[in-house]
């Protein structure tokens, strides 16, 4: 049969073009739903977790503790998301962390029951797993759509945050003391609602196969011995690790990961180690967290028009800003005028690389590229949430602001030294 007969008629096709255009939007406005559902995981556990750990654990330097597991949850967890994506598709990697987002809020309740600090210490892992997952529904929506509205999609889900941002400190201000003498016990339960109505939303995501698991109905194809160019699997790792953009894009991510993780774990504590209430934390990681995720309603318009570099390198300015300010005074103004100047910085850093990786990767390499990307920016965040905590208590809170300059030194040279490098071979 001719190719013209085995094609849809132009009608057909206009409609196809249609529905899938809708369905991609659906897919991005669910999306971006669940992210802002997801989202108060990571609030919540960051508005507690250093305060609670400051209660169970046996000695004070392990406070800042379950948070650095959550993070390290997070990094070990990136890779074999992204294996659950590859074999049986994005949304088992969904329900998979849905389903630790509620195991981690009844474990953290038990073991602040039964003051139990290393089993608060265990719930965290589950935290970061969902966390982990969340983090690539960014990805997942710029699966939906065109080329050319990737960046913009991926921000649009990213902006779901900003409820988020909302969701989680207000859910623990009004459960914190819901059940005495158990403070913040309430509060994880609820998080655990939470993500239960999370995976409702999610389930209704459908997302299209990566091209090579479409040609064998969700089957690899084998790779052609001494090719990459058509091949199934895409190039080796080591190739596409290989292309300074992306080498620019993990930096830049890792470091506005890093130093968001690494000023927003002590944050909390901080402040009530400087005298001021949990309401005034809480209220402090509600505006930091919008800060977060706000600037995602136009951070994909920005990168189309001026470029995910220049974006990037906003972001390492506002959060150099953010240190100044927290070195100015330790009354509440400046806690929370750091932590928004931090969660745009963040916000700015971190999508803009994320838009970088997508230029780094052919249509079937994209749950591994993506998935390594992820490893490596948390990784690197689990290390730097370790020391967080021990320099807050030991060295103060002016400590932890000096030492972030470190890091953003090196992103800013190599985002600097990026504008001179090669671009790596078209896609």
């Amino acid at each position: 049969m001719s190719d013209v007969a085995d094609s849809p008629p132009p009608a057909a096709t206009g409609r196809a073009a249609g529905s899938g255009a809708r369905s991609g939007a659906g897919n991005v406005v669910r999306l971006a739903v669940a992210q802002a559902l997801g989202g108060a995981n990571s609030t919540v556990v960051f508005a507690t977790g250093a305060v609670v750990g400051d209660m169970l654990a046996p000695s004070k330097t392990l406070a800042t503790l379950p948070i650095s597991i959550f993070v390290v949850g997070m990094s070990a967890c990136t890779l074999p998301a992204g294996a659950i994506a590859r074999r049986h598709g994005r949304g088992a990697a969904f329900m998979a962390g849905t389903g630790c987002g509620v195991l981690v809020g009844l474990l953290s309740a038990w073991a602040i029951v039964a003051a139990n600090f290393w089993l608060f210490c265990a719930a965290m892992v589950f935290g970061g797993a969902y966390a982990a997952v969340v983090f690539t529904f960014r990805f997942a929506a710029a699966d939906c759509v065109p080329a050319a509205r990737r960046p913009r999609a991926l921000s649009a889900v990213m902006a779901g945050g900003v409820f988020g941002g909302v969701i989680g400190p207000q859910l623990v201000t009004h459960t914190m003391n819901l059940w005495t003498p158990y403070l913040f016990a309430a509060s994880f339960l609820a998080q655990a609602a939470v993500a239960t109505l999370a995976a409702a939303v999610l389930s209704g995501v459908r997302l299209p196969r990566p091209p090579a698991e479409s040609a064998l109905g969700g089957r690899p194809q084998g790779r052609t011995e001494g090719r990459t160019e058509g091949c199934s699997e895409g190039r080796p790792m080591s190739e596409i690790l290989r292309q300074p953009r992306f080498v620019v894009a993990v930096i830049c991510g890792a470091v506005s990961y890093l130093l968001m993780n690494f000023v927003m774990t002590a944050a909390p504590l901080a402040m009530r180690l400087c005298g001021h209430a949990q309401e005034d934390a809480n209220l402090g990681l509600q505006w930091h967290v919008i800060a977060m995720y706000a600037p995602s309603f136009v951070t994909g318009r920005l990168i189309t028009r001026f470029g995910a570099p220049r974006v990037v390198a906003a972001g390492l300015v506002l959060i150099g800003a953010s240190a100044l300010v927290g070195l100015g005074g330790i009354d509440v103004a400046h806690f929370w005028l750091s932590l928004i100047l931090l969660g745009l910085g963040w916000n700015f850093g971190f999508v803009g690389a994320s838009a970088l990786v997508l230029e780094c990767h052919r249509p079937e390499e994209r749950t591994r590229v993506q998935s390594v990307n992820d490893f490596i920016v948390f990784g690197t965040v689990a290390l730097g949430s370790f020391s967080s905590g021990g320099l807050l208590t030991g060295y103060g809170w002016n400590t932890v602001l000096w030492v972030s300059f470190v890091p953003l030194a090196l992103a800013v040279a190599a985002l600097a030294l990026s504008g001179r490098a090669r671009r790596a071979p078209g896609l």
